[in-house]
């Protein structure tokens, strides 16, 4: 196995400690658990530049990345539903899109064909984690100033996870032709 693939592995072994760290309501917990999360979303950063640099690109790799990314940002979402930070709609929306889109690619694997994620989808991971990262840790440091950073990065979250599902679609009408 190699280097890349093992830091996505890293990244899904690092969900549960995420999950329970934040599950366990320590003293500062919400801020120790949000860097595990932070930690754990750089590594889809790493792993994606070294696996391209070494051109070590492989079938586990293409597939283990983006479940893990999917695997964290669904734990993170369904933490802060549970605190009461986040409304589940919010959160179906996020997964449902995820799940819509993974669906969509595996119909297009079928055929050989790669989707590979998009600009508006890349936009829509960063503001994902921004918001997630705001709402773990309270808003902190913009609550002592009253803003809501975490909802507002959220709700543009929100936005850009149906614009970029939208996309995925429009740009994958060829396939539903030939289904």
């Amino acid at each position: 196995m190699n280097l890349p693939n093992k830091i996505t592995l890293v990244r899904i072994f690092l969900i549960p400690v995420f999950m329970l760290i934040a599950w366990l309501k320590l003293p500062y917990g919400d801020y120790l658990a949000t860097f595990v999360f932070v930690i754990a979303a750089l590594t889809d950063t790493l792993d994606g530049y070294l696996a391209r640099r070494r051109q070590e690109v492989t079938r586990v790799g293409k597939l283990l990345d983006p479940l893990a990314d999917k695997l964290l940002v669904s734990a993170a979402l369904l933490i802060l539903v549970e605190s009461g930070r986040l409304v589940s709609w919010v959160a179906l929306i996020i997964i449902g899109r995820e799940l819509a889109v993974t669906g969509l690619r595996a119909i297009a694997a079928t055929d050989g064909i790669v989707i590979s994620a998009s600009p508006l989808g890349k936009l829509k991971t960063i503001f994902q984690i921004i918001a997630i990262c705001a709402l773990l840790v309270e808003d902190y440091p913009f609550s002592l100033w009253h803003i809501p950073i975490g909802n507002i990065t959220m709700s543009l979250a929100v936005i850009l996870t149906l614009a970029s599902g939208i996309d995925y679609f429009l740009k994958s009408q060829e396939l539903w032709s030939t289904s």
